[in-house]
């Protein structure tokens, strides 16, 4: 039957503001209804992998909703209450359709470090292998800003990077991407299909979230970006529409289509753009560029004229031309001070400048993936 699907590998990202139906308790109803879809999928010879938020608000709900001052410490109270009921949940409404679960909870430390990704990616494909459909949540417990993925939505890419999904659908509680704000244009219409995220896409993207949730459109975007640079689809769909799961996975149109730019990336590459430092930014020069570009070159740091943000050594930096464009991301082999001090600097001045060398590339070829 699996001649059905068009996607076989689908990670399913289920947002606050699906699972609550818009109110302010999560909504059996509407969570049993995507777990039938989820369960079908699985039926049909589908691999399923559910993203889900959820666990703060079900920890609010079980303190039967106190007033909220939404710092760290009370989210992460509310996240250790409400994580397990909503395990619990999840696990009774799978149960209905014969469906096993497996609860696995992530943070950005799990990806960063190449040991645990791949822990983490054999947990996850072992569930899929044994027909157990694993649950995936940030470790609010435990997470600060330091190892925090940021939302969910960037964490469901990074889940469909790690078991080289063919789709991700995020659902939400709007119908997708729109050309115009539907809150305040009536006009507005929905943009079926985007071949490419651009700047224009990026404008349409907006800021704001739910109440509910921390997450808003623009991370939806953001999401999108990542994962279809891995050569991974996407559908950005109402969680409230009629199989929403399954007929994104059969290739119905449904919302809004992204196109995977390329094929999927192999394995090293995935985890290297799974570990982005969001705000780095190295700048380089026409002749550096042209070197990653059209020679498959490594980055020295004779062609870097700018050094923005803050990363360690190892961590995946952003590396753009002068115009703006995002060239490629890759492993950095010194820290951003060090290459502060060494930008414009030949290979050969490098133990000279800092004391020490990690080698003459301040990005090796090996270690980048090409964005153009």
């Amino acid at each position: 039957m699996t001649q059905l699907l068009r996607y076989r590998r689908v990670v399913v990202k289920l947002g606050t503001s699906v699972l609550t139906a818009g109110t302010d308790r999560l909504h059996r109803p509407r969570m049993v209804e995507l777990v039938r879809q989820i369960a079908a999928l699985r039926s049909l010879g589908g691999e399923p992998i559910l993203v889900t938020s959820g666990a703060v608000l079900a920890g609010w709900e079980q303190l039967a909703f106190p007033p909220r001052k939404r710092n760290v410490p009370e989210k992460q109270l509310f996240a250790a209450i409400g994580q397990g009921r909503l395990m619990h949940l999840y696990a009774q409404l799978a149960d209905i359709y014969g469906l096993p679960v497996a609860q696995t909870l992530l943070t950005r430390d799990d990806l960063r470090d190449r040991r645990r990704y791949l822990n983490a990616r054999n947990t996850l494909l072992g569930c899929l292998a044994r027909g157990v459909l694993p649950i995936v949540n940030e470790n609010d417990v435990v997470a600060v800003d330091e190892i925090k993925v940021g939302d969910n939505d960037t964490l469901s890419a990074l889940v469909a990077g790690l078991v080289e999904a063919e789709l991700l659908v995020i659902c939400t509680d709007r119908p997708g991407l729109f050309n115009a704000d539907p809150n305040l244009d009536p006009d507005a219409e929905l943009i079926a299909d985007v071949p490419v995220i651009d700047e224009a896409i990026w404008a349409l993207a907006g800021d704001a979230g739910s109440h509910r949730g921390t997450g808003g459109m623009r991370t939806k975007i953001q999401a999108a970006d990542l994962a279809t640079r891995t050569g991974i689809n996407v559908v950005i769909a109402a969680g409230d529409e009629p199989d929403v799961v399954l007929r994104a996975a059969r290739g119905e149109p449904i919302g809004t289509r992204l196109h995977a730019r390329g094929t999927r990336l192999e394995a090293r590459k995935r985890w290297i753009m799974a570990e982005t430092v969001r705000l780095s930014r190295v700048v380089i020069d026409d002749g550096a560029a042209r070197a990653l570009i059209s020679e498959g070159r490594s980055l020295l740091p004779t062609g870097i004229v700018a050094v923005e943000g803050m990363f360690d050594r190892g961590q995946t930096i952003r590396i753009f031309n002068r115009d703006g464009l995002e060239l490629a991301r890759g492993l950095t082999q010194y820290r951003a001070a060090d290459l502060v001090l060494l930008q414009g600097r030949h290979s050969s001045q490098i133990e000279e400048t800092l004391g020490y060398t990690y080698g003459p590339e301040a990005v090796h070829r090996d270690d980048m993936v090409l964005l153009r």
